[in-house]
């Protein structure tokens, strides 16, 4: 269990497919030229916060997302194929629009004719962290990079959130991040969330 440590849940820049609202899933597809330069910015930012590692998805916008931050940190990338985007099945490819005109019930339950549900994502991926968090030492920072959808499961799952209000928790930009410590009592919380700067110092009150 990781008592004193952190967890930076980062999603990758823009991709051309990001920009015209089509369902990327486990479609590889590159950064585009404002993905690259969100990267650039965003890595400036969290090498400021010294991570001790640096994990992610090997799909190459997260995995080149993630290589900004190395050459910003020093560090080097540990790529991990469970922190993949949930697979899309047909979903893939297609707009927003078309998804949501050929299966209306599906789209608004988001549940993925031949896909990947949403609960088997969260499980992935939270391992994927927990994996991640061996290579860091108390009172570090795990950055882990991945993907949206994904990574919002998996944040649902370490806060011990049920599915059905999977929601209740906003979707990532592209390049924001999130951001999660330990509880008292065990288990985690959430400390950020779809950030794209650094907080500044203040002064907590009574109920922390």
């Amino acid at each position: 269990m990781a008592e004193s440590r952190r967890v930076l849940c980062w999603r990758h820049g823009q991709t051309q497919w990001n920009a015209e609202k089509r369902f990327q899933g486990q479609s590889d597809i590159p950064l585009d030229d404002v993905g690259r330069e969100q990267a650039q910015r965003a890595a400036r930012l969290l090498a400021a916060l010294r991570p001790d590692a640096v994990v992610a998805s090997d799909l190459r916008r997260a995995a080149d997302t993630a290589g900004y931050l190395s050459e910003a940190a020093g560090l080097a990338v540990h790529t991990d194929k469970g922190l993949r985007e949930r697979f899309g099945g047909p979903w893939e490819g297609l707009t927003t629009a078309e998804i949501r005109e050929r299966w209306p019930e599906e789209n608004a339950r988001m549940e993925i004719p031949g896909g990947e549900p949403i609960e088997e994502v969260g499980e992935r991926v939270t391992e994927a962290i927990e994996r991640g968090l061996e290579r860091v030492p108390e009172g570090g920072l795990l950055v882990a990079v991945g993907h949206g959808a994904a990574l919002r499961a998996g944040i649902n799952r370490m806060l011990g959130l049920p599915v059905e209000i999977r929601q209740a928790l906003g979707p990532l930009g592209n390049c924001s991040w999130s951001v999660l410590g330990p509880l008292r009592v065990g288990g985690w919380r959430l400390l950020e969330h779809n950030a794209s700067s650094l907080p500044e110092e203040r002064i907590l009150g009574d109920d922390r």
